[in-house]
């Protein structure tokens, strides 16, 4: 697939095999679930949950029991009222912002900073859609700086 705002084709990716079971893990579903539920209190976004759970845990995937980590998190009431990729880009078009305050010829940033924000809009659409942000939300970006801080 073509990258949308260069004009440079895109890398073929591959994913790995999802083996059925790793040998090493000894943890079940519930005790899998409990760790999760801990470090998503503890403010830990579900990316960073999954590196935690790799890097210290020992468990390859979370989906060897079947589930994901977000469905988890739903399930038990700690999944964040915004996805984690919006709020990143949201994030990001804020710092960009506080960044082209200072340096007002930077045309590179601006640039940035407008495919940030029309990234932002899309996914909105995208989770309006499917119900995971309310009908009428908006990106603004006086909200945005609220929101990150």
């Amino acid at each position: 697939m073509a990258r949308m705002y260069s004009r440079k084709k895109g890398k073929s990716g591959s994913t790995k095999p999802l083996k059925k079971s790793a040998p090493w893990m000894k943890m079940k579903g519930t005790e899998l679930e409990k760790i999760v539920v801990e470090l998503a209190k503890k403010g830990n976004p579900s990316a960073k949950i999954g590196l935690i759970l790799r890097d210290e845990y020992g468990i390859p995937t979370v989906r060897l029991n079947k589930t994901r980590i977000s469905e988890i998190l739903k399930k038990h009431d700690a999944y964040p009222k915004m996805p984690d990729d919006i709020f990143n880009l949201i994030r990001k078009a804020v710092n960009l912002h506080a960044h082209m305050a200072k340096n007002k010829k930077d045309y590179t940033s601006k640039r940035g900073l407008e495919l940030t924000e029309s990234k932002i809009r899309r996914l909105g659409k995208f989770y309006i859609r499917k119900g995971e942000l309310p009908a009428k939300w908006k990106y603004d970006l006086e909200k945005a700086r609220l929101l990150v801080k």
